[in-house]
């Protein structure tokens, strides 16, 4: 039977110091490694491989998926039932069209260019409006926020003008601007500006005051201030005043565009109102909320990606 190879063991050795002044220290020990092994071939870093889509969803996303899915079916099996049966218990179902009706009444105007036309004209008006609104109402909000005298000179005015509802303006946006599109977009901002400004405000207020002190201690000038911390720390707030200010801007869009609008969603359902077409009534309110839903969600989606560190604050989902 071979007897097994010797293991090679790191020996110790004593060197002695090449001069003789330092002979008196103590010599030093070094350490002689054993013979390298064989060389192996150099393995390949691995990459990372994406995880598939379904093992990226968790269960609390599933979940919230599968309850609002459920309260959108719950609403129309009560809207099916009520209108099949007829139901009358001081809510009358008699003259409310069918889940069916609705349906045929979408895939005839679906074919024509008139309802595309009046939902262009809408999602523009709403756009346009809302921007105008974020031009002015932030950078505005951010300054009275910031600075009393600011607060002291426009505050006055604007707790005047915010209770007036974005209807009683339709008149006067008639006369004051030279066409009914001026006119509309003028009362689409006035229902978004004022949820943004006073969401702005709130977030300023709402600043941690030594953020601010400590980055004037590290030399920042007002400017940078306003980009590196007052901005970042009140953009909370401003998601919330647009989502608001979203949701009011529509009600004000359709209440001009049924008053003085000539095209456009609101338009178009008080139109179907005058000519007695309950389907149209139901398809241009299913047609507004859906535009609604997906400008909420756009604003929401910006949020998350602007704001990335919300996602590591205190009591966020991780």
């Amino acid at each position: 039977m071979p007897s097994p190879e010797p293991v090679k063991t790191p020996t110790l050795s004593l060197v002695a110091p090449a001069d003789a002044a330092t002979a008196a220290a103590t010599p030093l020990v070094t350490m002689s490694k054993p013979p390298a092994a064989e060389t192996s071939q150099p393995v390949a870093p691995v990459k990372p491989k994406m995880r598939p889509l379904l093992e990226r969803v968790t269960r609390d996303q599933v979940v919230a998926a599968l309850l609002g899915c459920a309260s959108i079916l719950t609403l129309f099996v009560v809207w099916y039932l009520g209108t099949k049966y007829r139901l009358e218990f001081y809510i009358r179902f008699k003259n409310v069209p069918t889940p069916y009706e609705v349906f045929q009444q979408a895939v005839d105007v679906g074919l024509s260019s008139a309802f595309l036309t009046n939902v262009l004209y809408s999602v523009k008006r709403i756009l346009l409006g809302f921007f105008i609104a974020i031009g002015i109402g932030v950078p505005l909000g951010l300054a009275i926020g910031r600075y009393k005298r600011v607060a002291n000179l426009f505050m006055p005015v604007i707790e005047i003008l915010r209770p007036i509802p974005a209807i009683a303006w339709v008149p006067m946006s008639i006369m004051l601007w030279p066409n009914n599109e001026a006119s509309i977009v003028y009362i689409t901002f006035i229902g978004a500006f004022f949820p943004i400004l006073l969401n702005t405000v709130h977030g300023v207020h709402a600043l941690d005051g030594v953020l601010i002190r400590a980055g004037r201690v590290l030399g920042a000038s007002e400017l940078q201030l306003f980009r590196h911390v007052i901005l970042p720390g009140a953009m909370p707030s401003i998601f919330t005043g647009l989502a608001v200010g979203m949701g009011v801007a529509w009600v004000s869009l359709i209440a001009a565009e049924m008053i003085s609008g000539q095209f456009g969603v609101g338009y178009f359902t008080w139109e179907a109102y005058s000519l007695v077409n309950y389907p149209a009534i139901v398809l241009g309110m299913i047609t507004i909320g859906v535009l609604g839903l997906v400008c909420s969600g756009a604003i929401r989606i910006a949020g998350k990606l602007l704001m990335p560190w919300l996602a590591f604050a205190p009591g966020s989902k991780k």
